[in-house]
C-alpha cells in the first residue's frame, strides 16, 4: 500500500458532521470517493458511542465504507518503538504506527500530537 491516507478519528467525525472548512470538504470527499482508510482504533473510537440511531447509522455507514487496517504483527512493532521513543498516549502510536507501516499521510487534526514522529506526514484538513 502507499500514496494514501489514513483518517484518524476527529476528521473521521468532523467531515461526517460538515465541520470542515470548505477546502478541507472538497479534499476530504476526493479521499473518501477513493475508499477511506482507516486504522481499526479510529473504527473502535468511531463506534463505540451510544448516538442516536440516525447517527449512529451514518458512522456504520461510513465504517462499512471504509477499509480498516487490522493490528498485525509490523503495526504492533512499529506501535512499541513508537511508545519507547515517543511520549504519547497508545491509541494514537497505534494510529501513527499504522500509518508509518502502510507509509500513508496522516488526516488528523491533532497535528501536534504526531508531528515529533519522524518520517509522518500529517495533514490537517482544517488548514488546507
Amino acid at each position: 500500500m502507499g500514496k494514501g491516507y489514513l483518517i484518524d478519528t476527529n476528521t473521521a467525525i468532523d467531515y461526517l458532521d460538515d465541520k470542515l472548512p470548505q477546502k478541507g470538504m472538497q479534499f476530504m470527499h476526493k479521499v473518501i470517493d477513493n475508499v477511506p482508510l482507516a486504522p481499526v482504533i479510529t473504527k473502535i473510537e468511531v463506534l463505540r458511542y451510544n448516538a442516536p440511531e440516525n447517527a449512529y447509522k451514518v458512522l456504520t455507514d461510513f465504517m462499512a465504507d471504509s477499509t480498516v487496517l487490522d493490528l498485525d504483527n509490523q503495526v504492533v512493532d512499529e506501535t512499541i518503538t513508537i511508545c519507547k521513543t515517543h511520549r504519547i498516549k497508545l491509541p494514537d502510536a497505534i494510529i501513527a504506527a499504522t500509518a508509518s507501516v502502510f507509509k500513508l499521510q496522516l488526516l488528523t487534526r491533532n497535528v501536534s500530537d504526531f508531528h515529533h514522529i519522524k518520517g509522518l506526514k500529517v495533514v490537517n484538513p482544517h488548514d488546507l
